[in-house]
């Protein structure tokens, strides 16, 4: 604001540059105005080159160490500058504006510019300069306040100005000294209200914009964490139900181990019966060497393939035994581990079907043997009494 301030200050300096000729001729006319109007201009010239010679920097405004580059312009000592700046500075925020500036500074430069001259002319430039700069702060009567009031009502202002005094300061001013201006001063007043409603109305699009975004950011992270809820729950159920597979396998393998193991029992009991009948078929008679000899080959074929379905049945054992103690320390393997387990026990199990299978066929064959043994012996009963008192002894199978 204080920038802006600046600028129209600036602008108003320029423009009264340009028309410094028009003023100097209507000055003419009126020798006394013409006077006062110099003794004005001369000390607003003075005064705009102290200010621009204080704001190096552009800032639009001075502060108190800024108004220390003034020692080389005034016969003033630092501290007098210092008294000359707490004396501009009305509002205590630390600096001074053009305006403040120009306004304020009247008096103690007029004293030091016109300082050697005599007491007369001394003291009528003071006055001079003392009534100009009075008038521009003290005549606001009624109707400029009503005047002043309609202007900005109509522009729309009174909504954007939260304190108009130094509006109205310069507006008043223009009115009085340079009504010329004081159109330029409305329409720039009028297009820094509609630059100031446009920031407002960006302002509020783009609060709209951002209220607008965080609702779009909000429903999207609902949306991602209605969506990781999902997968979570179903991942838990996909973990619920590979457990309860791994479960149901590890079951049907332990059955399938006992059906084994009481197969195993059953072909030992069955090696036990053939070793008895081995034995009986020992004590049997002369003529029955050839048959007990083949019997007993066989019988030892039978046992070399009983020893090798043991073996074969051992390392399956031991091989699920080591499959079930990988699976407590491997639970992502266990599912092909059961699998290549459970091919194998498939192809054991048929393995030991087709030789029990066999040992039927063979057991089949010995008693087929046996059948026409004594159907033999039945058929020639004049056959050696030892060998007959031998065929009477032995057991019915």
């Amino acid at each position: 604001m204080e920038n802006r301030r600046g600028e129209l200050l600036d602008a108003l300096w320029e423009e009264e540059e340009e028309e410094e000729d028009g003023v100097a001729a209507s000055a003419a006319s009126t020798l006394c105005l013409s006077e006062a109007k110099d003794v004005q201009v001369e000390m607003l010239e003075k005064a705009r080159e102290l200010f621009q010679l204080c704001d190096k920097e552009e800032k639009g405004f001075i502060t108190k160490l800024d108004m220390q580059r003034l020692q080389s312009e005034l016969p003033l000592t630092p501290e007098q500058l210092e008294a000359v700046f707490d004396s501009l500075e009305q509002d205590n925020n630390g600096y001074l504006t053009p305006v403040e500036f120009s306004m304020g500074l009247g008096k103690f430069t007029g004293i030091e510019l016109y300082q050697g001259a005599g007491s007369t002319d001394h003291s009528r430039h003071e006055e001079t300069f003392e009534s100009g700069w009075s008038d521009d702060l003290d005549q606001t009567d009624d109707e400029e306040e009503k005047r002043f009031c309609s202007m900005m009502e109509q522009l729309g202002a009174a909504q954007v100005f939260e304190d108009q005094s130094e509006v109205q300061e310069l507006w008043t001013r223009l009115r009085k000294e340079r009504p010329d201006l004081l159109a330029s001063f409305e329409e720039f007043l009028f297009h820094v209200l509609s630059y100031v409603r446009e920031v407002h109305y960006e302002k509020e699009s783009v609060e709209q914009a951002l209220k607008r975004k965080e609702t779009d950011h909000d429903r999207e992270v609902r949306c991602l964490y209605e969506e990781m809820e999902q997968q979570m729950k179903a991942e838990r159920e996909r973990l619920l139900c590979q457990e309860s597979q791994r479960h149901n396998r590890n079951s049907l393998l332990q059955k399938e181990l006992r059906n084994k193991e009481q197969e195993l029992e059953k072909i030992l009991y069955r090696q036990k019966k053939l070793e008895h009948q081995l034995q009986s078929l020992n004590s049997e008679q002369l003529e029955t060497r050839v048959q007990n000899e083949r019997l007993r080959l066989l019988n030892e074929n039978l046992l070399d393939q009983l020893e090798r379905t043991k073996w074969e049945l051992e390392v399956a054992k031991g091989h699920l035994e080591r499959l079930q103690k990988e699976a407590q320390s491997e639970q992502e393997q266990k599912d092909r581990d059961v699998f290549r387990v459970s091919k194998n026990m498939q192809k054991e199990k048929q393995s030991l079907l087709r030789q029990l299978e066999l040992l039927r066929e063979m057991n089949k064959k010995l008693r087929d043997e046996r059948d026409a043994f004594e159907a033999k012996k039945l058929i020639h009963p004049c056959n050696k009494g030892s060998s007959s008192a031998s065929l009477a002894i032995m057991p019915h199978w």
